[in-house]
């Protein structure tokens, strides 16, 4: 998934995948549009699908951080036959007629993927992320779920396909949770730490930061 060499790919890049359907003004929106300001000011890219909704929110909240930084908000729009209105403050724009193509490219782009609330299409971006990392075609992208949609969500996981034996304990470890904007903040930051020493973001390890930063 990652051998073909990004030329616009020049900062640690995370990915915010959510819904199209969320309007400015409301709490979700406001929360992406600040997680997405702090990782501009951290010096880092963002990339999303381009769309409306809380695309948008990461997109205006990324312009509104970077000061005179160097960084790029990226979105990887798809095709749809009724028209969606694009996401503002985009600095690199690429159109896509598939999904699997589109999806290749946020894998080849992220070195954290953040799921905010969604539906479908967020569902889609999620699945595949985890579906990769399952059968190691990814191995170094933390897939962090941000909010109580995903806590009641995991519960189902837990509840049915774990629990019949349709995937391991090791499949549902490889997602962290987030609570809130703060906790993902720190998440990222924690891997970004890592990839800066190691050029690779070791999961157990940043398993283990995070459970020393919650017990302390």
């Amino acid at each position: 998934m990652r051998n073909g060499k990004l030329e616009d790919k020049e900062n640690f890049t995370v990915a915010i995948f959510g819904s199209a359907r969320i309007h400015k003004g409301s709490t979700i929106y406001q929360e992406i549009y600040n997680l997405a300001k702090m990782i501009s000011e951290a010096g880092m890219d963002v990339v999303t699908g381009g769309g409306p909704g809380l695309m948008n929110a990461a997109s205006e909240g990324h312009r509104a951080g970077r000061g005179e930084k160097m960084v790029k908000s990226i979105g990887l729009r798809i095709y749809l036959p009724f028209e969606e209105k694009e996401a503002s403050h985009l600095d690199i724009k690429k159109e896509f007629s598939r999904f699997s193509s589109r999806l290749d490219s946020f894998m080849s782009y992220a070195n954290v993927v953040v799921v905010a609330p969604g539906g479908i299409g967020t569902l889609l971006e999620f699945a595949y992320t985890w579906q990769l990392l399952q059968v190691k075609h990814i191995s170094d992208v933390p897939v962090i779920m941000l909010g109580e949609m995903w806590f009641d969500f995991v519960k189902w996981i837990k509840k049915w396909p774990l629990k019949h034996g349709m995937l391991d304990t090791k499949d549902v470890e490889l997602l962290f949770f987030a609570k809130d904007i703060h906790e993902a903040f720190s998440m990222i930051k924690r891997a970004h730490e890592l990839y800066v020493k190691e050029n690779v973001i070791s999961m157990p390890k940043l398993h283990e930061m995070q459970g020393n930063e919650q017990s302390s």
